[in-house]
């Protein structure tokens, strides 16, 4: 076997490194992208210059702008309500008591295990037939979007902040013990900090998922984005100009949120060069 590898000719070696060398496959890489960007560029341009009703846009303007605030609202709330409880679930996950770690274990199974839309569904059509006589809510659409994705997307931010923890060297947790800390307080100033910071990016990942996630209350007629889309195209039959209108409405939410999560990146990233 050593024989037939160094039978191999050197121009044979030559022209295999040649090709997989680094600066081969950058420029391979740099092709490739740069090709890709440009059709992703021309179709686009296509598509604002050929599909796009540009005289529809005024009137249907104002359904998609309260559906944008709607939306707004329900991140915002979801957000908060996910990544307070997230906190909590992950800190029961890292518990040394058994039924506490059992109960938060299953707990992110079964929200990481089924599908959002399947949640969604239970609290929206299964919680009001658990309620002895008549249900209190009349307007129960805006509460399951809010319930649900902060179930689900809690079970998410837990698993990061379990992680967090977990990356923190044990050395941190006994430097706070022999300090005469206690356990909550080593966990409070101590590890917690630290572990933030190594969950920052998946829970920020998680956050900005949770945005595109309400699309899917659309089964539920919540009047967000989606919603709006398909009575826009029921009623045009035009599918462009409002499918233009949802991609800027959600990235004109996704894309600050990346550049927030970058920010606090850096500025939790004490040993960075940002930071110097």
């Amino acid at each position: 076997m050593a024989d037939s590898y160094s039978s191999a000719s050197p121009e044979a070696n030559a022209v295999a490194d040649g090709f997989f060398d680094d600066r081969a496959l950058k420029y391979l890489g740099v092709g490739l992208s740069s090709f890709f960007a440009l059709g992703v560029v021309l179709l686009v341009l296509y598509i604002l210059t050929t599909q796009v009703d540009y005289g529809l846009i005024p009137t249907i303007l104002p359904q998609f702008i309260g559906a944008y605030g709607l939306v707004i609202g329900i991140v915002v709330t979801s957000s908060v309500l996910s990544v307070t409880s997230g906190i909590f679930v992950g800190l029961a996950r890292v518990s040394k008591t058994r039924i506490t770690n059992g109960i938060s274990a299953a707990y992110v199974q079964f929200f990481r295990g089924t599908p959002l839309l399947f949640q969604i569904f239970v609290v929206y059509f299964g919680i009001p037939t658990l309620w002895p006589g008549t249900f209190p809510v009349q307007n129960w659409g805006l509460p399951t979007a809010i319930i649900s994705l902060t179930l689900n997307h809690a079970a998410y931010v837990g698993e990061a902040v379990r992680g967090g923890i977990g990356a923190v060297p044990d050395g941190q947790m006994e430097a706070a013990r022999s300090l005469g800390m206690g356990y909550v307080q080593a966990m409070r100033e101590v590890v917690i900090p630290q572990a933030w910071r190594n969950a920052l990016a998946a829970v920020g990942n998680d956050q900005i998922i949770l945005v595109k996630d309400t699309s899917l209350l659309t089964v539920i007629a919540i009047p967000e984005l989606i919603q709006q889309f398909r009575d826009v195209n029921s009623a045009t039959f035009d599918p462009w100009t409002p499918l233009v209108l949802v991609a800027i409405a959600y990235l004109s939410i996704t894309i600050p949120m990346g550049r927030l999560v970058e920010y606090l990146e850096d500025r939790a990233d004490w040993g960075g060069e940002t930071n110097e």
